[in-house]
């Protein structure tokens, strides 16, 4: 093998680490989610944090993006507002769960997407998902479920239900960003900023029909400087870096191995919950963590294979 072949070959799993790594920073922020979003909200309060917290980052990303977002096409609008709204779809159902369950549940169900997704793009193709991939799939649900049963695993109700359906609108999610064709080369910025603009509209249209809550305006009167600094984390961090990067993601690598590496986000929550909130992971905790780890990096090669 000559020289330049073998530094080729040893590029290419570089290249996909560092293709990842965002990746795995968004399985980061998005653990300490539950902990910020469970902080600030109430039953009565989703949708008014929901367009707060999408609200407060769209103007930045409209007026630094302004000049790629006029560029936009036609289709490319409506494929990335079809993406838009879907992902308001995503963050009801979860917010709306997360206050309704347990975070333990919550991390549980929703980590099924890593199952979700690589049997729905089977089925898209036509094609049965590998054996490693979904022993590698298989062992990152085991993890979860001894990660979380510090906490233990209450009966599921409607919380629980909620969830389950954010997990299959999940993959839904990142099944349209790979295949819808016109958002395929459009820059990922734009497309970004008309996602989360049409997730407000959905937000802002439930937030003015009666009996979804208080107003934005009240709820954000309302909050102290804690509150504030978790919708800041969840604006920032855990919508619009995690969301840009998604969308970066799945155009360079594919659905299966980013949804695999998000699932390493009942870890990271578990992490957090040590950290900052004071709970403690037993002898199952520990080996759950080892699992999600193992079985991500399995699942990772295959994929890659």
């Amino acid at each position: 093998m000559s020289s330049t072949a073998l530094l080729a070959r040893t590029a290419a799993p570089r290249r996909a680490w560092l293709a990842d790594l965002p990746v795995l920073a968004v399985a980061v922020v998005w653990g300490g989610s539950y902990l910020a979003a469970k902080g600030i909200t109430t039953a009565h309060t989703v949708i008014a944090v929901l367009v707060l917290r999408f609200a407060l980052v769209l103007p930045v990303l409209a007026v630094a993006g302004w000049q790629r977002l006029r560029a936009l096409t036609a289709r490319q609008l409506s494929g990335a507002g079809l993406l838009g709204l879907v992902l308001g779809g995503i963050f009801l159902l979860e917010t709306y769960g997360v206050v309704h369950t347990s975070a333990t549940n919550a991390g549980l169900i929703i980590s099924l997407t890593m199952i979700f997704t690589p049997l729905a793009e089977a089925a898209v193709r036509r094609e049965a998902p590998s054996g490693a991939f979904l022993a590698g799939a298989g062992a990152c649900v085991a993890g979860v479920v001894l990660l979380t049963q510090g906490a233990g695993f209450t009966v599921p109700g409607a919380g629980d239900l909620l969830i389950l359906g954010a997990a299959l609108a999940r993959t839904l999610h990142v099944l349209l960003m790979a295949r819808i064709k016109a958002v395929q080369d459009a820059d990922s910025l734009s497309l970004t900023t008309v996602q989360l603009g049409g997730a407000v509209l959905v937000f802002a249209v439930l937030a003015v029909v009666p009996g979804t809550g208080d107003s934005p305006w009240a709820t954000a009167a309302a909050f102290g400087p804690a509150e504030w600094a978790g919708l800041a984390f969840l604006s920032v961090l855990c919508t619009l870096f995690a969301f840009f990067v998604q969308m970066w993601a799945v155009r360079r690598s594919s659905p299966s191995r980013v949804s695999l590496l998000l699932g390493t986000e009942p870890l990271w929550a578990a992490a957090a919950g040590i950290a900052v909130g004071g709970e403690h992971l037993g002898p199952a905790g520990f080996a759950g963590a080892a699992l999600v780890l193992g079985g991500t990096a399995w699942g990772r090669r295959a994929v890659a294979g």
